[in-house]
Order: C-alpha cells, then structure tokens, then sequence
C-alpha cells in the first residue's frame, strides 16, 4: 500500500510572505522535549513573534509559543523557552555570513512533521518597504480578478 509524502503542517508564519523577500530556505530539525512534541501533534504551537539567532556557532529559537501538554503536569517546559536548531555546521556559517553581511534576517516559515519528525523551515529574507508591500497587494488583486473573470467566461460558453 502506498503512503503519501508523510508530512503535516502545524504551524506556518503567514506574515514572513508579507513582510519579506523570501530568498532561500533551509530545513532544521528542532530539538525538543516529549510533552512538547505531543502538544505539536495537537497542533497548539504558534510562530507569530518568533526569530532566530545564531550564537557560538549554533542557531535557536526565540519566543516560539508552544502550548502546555494537558497531561504532562510536572514535565512541561516554559512554552516560550530557548530551542536549539539542528542544522549542519556549514548551513549555520551559511546563514550567519549571508545574514551579516549582506542584510538578511534569518525568518522561521514553518513548523511541520516530516514522517515522525519535526521539522522547521526557515528563510534568508530581505524586508520589505511599504511600496513593495503594496506593489505585491496590487498583483495579488489583480491575478485574483483575472481568474475570476477567466472562470466566469468559461461558464457562460
């Protein structure tokens, strides 16, 4: 029997899109204790304020909301609390090279299962002024209305 890609969306940054210049993603794995990886499974996690940093040559998390497990009484950790990012050493000089130098924030974009695993997407961005938030809104309208039209005329024949 044949299985599918076996990945599940918990938690996606829908305003790194509108607030950057996505450039070029890299997938971290996200060290994390077992009452935390059962409330990811119940989707409670949240990467609204969230940033990464790279330190001693090693990259983590910061303020990424992970909900309390309801059963997990005395083994729960702070939900917002440091979280360390699995990434290779040369992905990490990478990163802290681009993000010095040429200006890139380093944005989390997703937080997903990937088979058992946990898995985090995260981007070298560049931010946005507000024209060019406003030049990608304008797009967004205008495909929107020019499939609208599209579907329209293809009902009416």
């Amino acid at each position: 029997m044949a299985k599918g890609n076996g990945t599940k969306l918990i938690a996606q940054n829908k305003k790194a899109y509108h607030e950057y210049f996505i450039e070029e993603v890299f997938q971290a794995g996200i060290s994390l204790v077992g009452t935390e990886v059962k409330s990811l499974r119940a989707g409670k996690c949240s990467l609204k304020e969230s940033f990464i940093r790279i330190e001693n040559e090693e990259a983590y998390i910061y303020n990424m909301h992970i909900s309390p497990y309801e059963q997990g009484n005395i083994f729960n950790k702070d939900p917002l609390r440091v979280r360390r990012l699995l990434l290779h050493k040369n992905q990490i000089r990478k990163i802290a090279q681009e993000s010095q130098a040429a200006g890139y924030t380093i944005v989390p974009l997703k937080l997903y299962f990937d088979r058992s695993l946990v898995k985090l997407d995260i981007a070298l961005a560049k931010g946005k002024k507000l024209y060019d938030k406003r030049d990608t809104i304008a797009k967004n309208d205008q495909k929107r209305q020019a499939e609208k039209d599209f579907k329209i005329r293809n009902l009416t024949l």
